[in-house]
């Protein structure tokens, strides 16, 4: 009986593996097992097959493996949808679209998992929905920390990398971060603040979010905080968190606000909300009250065009998405190690230069 032979990729790739093996001294099984990311092999073996794989320059052969035998990668994509209050994601979930775009070939999908922002539900089912899934790596915006926890627990349970997005969680064991060095971005806010003030030295930190005391937004604030702790700039910081996001409600605060306040020179938004403040503050006629806040969105930037947003911190939002997915694609795919945290650039925009910014 004639032997059927094996397509050439193949045969390159068996032999490519078997002379790792007897570099590496193990079996060819290990080998495989090391090459697509599994479990089983000591870390100080791991180490030395993956250097050997890299003095070969075996990745064509791996690539051309995987697309022999189909092999399909699945990433789940668990962020807010995009609405009139989160058009923020927008720009991240374009970058996942580029990515997977670029990877596809490679047999790797991307399920973007979209959950209502404003409801802790709903995050809950599409989580639950992921979980019971067969993905391989998982992308998350933990917009609500306990329910994240449930999720991350999970995916250490079956062993699934995780890579947070956009906003972190400490002490986790996440694959990666990718997104805002926030401390730091909020000890510039202060600095372009402080640049505004007249006479009173009267600033206001609004936070407009579902999870007031959430890591990120209190990394802003720290570092806001210290600027002028640092620089022993004489000013009254008053801050405010408002959990309902609607406009009548951010309006209902502020007009309270302003009403014992009346000396506030200007405010600082911790997130892309800044849009709904500067909507207050132009149609109560306070526009001679500075403000700055967050994020490239078209309300934003109507806000900063008219003057009445003076600037905006932005962070890239869109590559964020992108490079959330190639973490992922390196670390399974590739066995490439990967960075703890990626941080975003920190980008100040003005009504001069917006025309030039790419998201």
């Amino acid at each position: 009986m004639k032997e059927v032979s094996k397509p050439d990729s193949q045969q390159k790739s068996l032999s490519g593996v078997k002379e790792i093996a007897k570099r590496a001294n193990v079996s060819i099984a290990t080998v495989d097992r090391v090459i697509h990311n599994r479990s089983g092999v000591s870390e100080k073996t791991k180490a030395r097959i993956n250097k050997i794989i890299e003095e070969l320059d075996y990745l064509p052969n791996l690539m051309a493996s995987r697309l022999a035998l189909g092999k399909v990668t699945r990433l789940a994509a668990i962020i807010p949808q995009v609405t009139e209050e989160s058009e923020f994601w927008h720009a991240p979930l374009n970058g996942l679209k580029r990515a997977e775009k670029e990877i596809r070939q490679f047999g790797v999908r991307i399920d973007p998992m979209l959950f209502d922002p404003s409801s802790r539900s709903s995050f809950s089912a599409v989580a639950k929905a992921a979980m019971e899934s067969d993905y391989d790596g998982v992308i998350l915006a933990p917009s609500f920390v306990e329910e994240s926890k449930h999720v991350l627990e999970k995916c250490q349970q079956r062993g699934i990398p995780f890579v947070f997005l956009d906003s972190n969680i400490p002490d986790q064991s996440n694959l990666t971060y990718i997104g805002p060095p926030y401390f730091q971005s909020g000890y510039v806010a202060a600095n372009l603040i402080s640049r505004l003030l007249r006479n009173s030295r009267k600033l206001l930190v609004v936070n407009i979010a579902t999870e007031s005391d959430s890591f990120n937004y209190l990394q802003i604030e720290n570092g806001f905080r210290k600027y002028f702790r640092e620089n022993s700039l004489p000013s009254e910081i008053t801050r405010i968190d408002i959990r309902d996001t609607e406009y009548e409600s951010v309006a209902r605060y502020l007009t309270y606000v302003f009403m014992f306040h009346a000396e506030i020179e200007a405010v600082f938004v911790t997130n892309s909300q800044v849009s709904t403040v500067a909507s207050f503050l132009y149609n109560s006629q306070r526009r001679h009250v500075s403000v700055i806040g967050y994020d490239y969105t078209p309300e934003n930037i109507r806000y900063l065009k008219n003057g009445t947003i003076d600037f905006l911190i932005c962070h890239q939002a869109e590559d964020q998405g992108y490079r959330a997915a190639m973490s992922l694609y390196q670390h399974l795919v590739l066995g490439q190690q990967v960075p703890k945290e990626h941080f975003m650039p920190i980008d100040i925009i003005t009504r001069e230069n917006h025309e030039y910014y790419r998201n």
